[in-house]
């Protein structure tokens, strides 16, 4: 067992692996639900699950949200049935790669939570403004990761349109039909008996359409995201020693006059044409494949151009 927590522990260590990590968040919270959820059985005390449960889940009626804001963001964590847990994952794990291959970790987690953030906000805006919806909102709950995978989704969808999937009877399926038939289907289920987690995919779909739109045309909309992701990691990140060092102040002087900071900005920016040729080169050899997740990010803010 403990060789099983210090895996977990490595992959949350490793640098660039926000995927496997936010699959990983999602299953831990699966478990300790679950290991609640048989021991309370036992115990013959299964309200205090419903309770725990209850705390995670976004509720329908806006009253009872206010009294729990918390759950706008918890709720794209929680699962409480296995395949449902398995069905977002996959839907994550699948398009989330190329979200990470193209854009990078950082527009991975902005997609991620703004599309459960979006998701949320379209479930609380249906079911306590349209008539239809009102009168299910006391007994309204949801859960799960739906609406931040399909912001996932859309978004590599948006911004690699002829990407394709090798489905198993199906054959090479771009993933812009994909994605559309899913849409689609939440759309029809949309008045059905699970309406609140359409409604939800379908906010989180719109997120994902706009995220890499505006991002194609200069707007990031996930930087409060990433301020946040930034400041929760520094809390955990040892602070470095103080060395004290004495120098000459002439090889003070020739160290501060050799230095140069730097840029930023410099992992975002568009390569020149010589980057281009070289990373073209290398495709012409050896094929795409064998190129870097930078190389490939790359070329495409390359592709990006006007």
């Amino acid at each position: 067992m403990s060789g099983l927590f210090e895996d977990f522990r490595s992959e949350f260590n490793k640098p660039n692996n926000t995927l496997v990590q936010l699959i990983l968040i999602n299953i831990v919270v699966f478990l300790v639900l679950l290991v609640a959820k048989v021991s309370l059985t036992m115990a013959q005390n299964l309200d205090v699950y419903y309770f725990i449960r209850e705390q995670l889940m976004l509720p329908g009626q806006v009253q009872a949200f206010l009294y729990k804001p918390w759950t706008l963001f918890t709720y794209f964590f929680t699962h409480d049935e296995i395949f449902h847990i398995l069905y977002n994952m996959l839907f994550l794990y699948w398009f989330g790669r190329l979200i990470d291959e193209y854009l990078g970790n950082r527009r991975l987690i902005g997609l991620y939570i703004m599309g459960g953030l979006a998701g949320g906000v379209l479930y609380l805006a249906m079911y306590n403004l349209v008539p239809y919806f009102q009168n299910q909102s006391d007994a309204a709950r949801m859960l799960g990761a739906s609406a931040a995978a399909f912001s996932v989704a859309v978004g590599a969808a948006t911004l690699l349109p002829n990407y394709t999937f090798h489905l198993l009877f199906f054959g090479a399926v771009r993933i812009k039909y994909i994605v559309f038939f899913f849409i689609i289907l939440s759309v029809a289920q949309s008045a059905g008996t699970n309406a609140g987690g359409n409604l939800a995919h379908l906010g989180g779909a719109l997120m994902g359409f706009f995220y890499v739109k505006l991002l194609q045309n200069g707007t990031d909309l996930g930087r409060p995201v990433y301020w946040l992701a930034d400041g929760w990691s520094n809390l955990f990140k040892p602070k470095p020693a103080v060395k004290v060092s004495y120098r000459q102040r002439s090889n003070a002087n020739t160290q501060a006059s050799s230095y140069v900071a730097p840029s930023s900005s410099s992992s975002l920016s568009t390569p020149d044409q010589d980057e281009v040729d070289t990373i073209l080169d290398k495709i012409s050899r050896s094929g795409y494949e064998s190129l870097t997740r930078e190389e490939k990010q790359k070329l495409f803010r390359a592709s990006q151009r006007n």
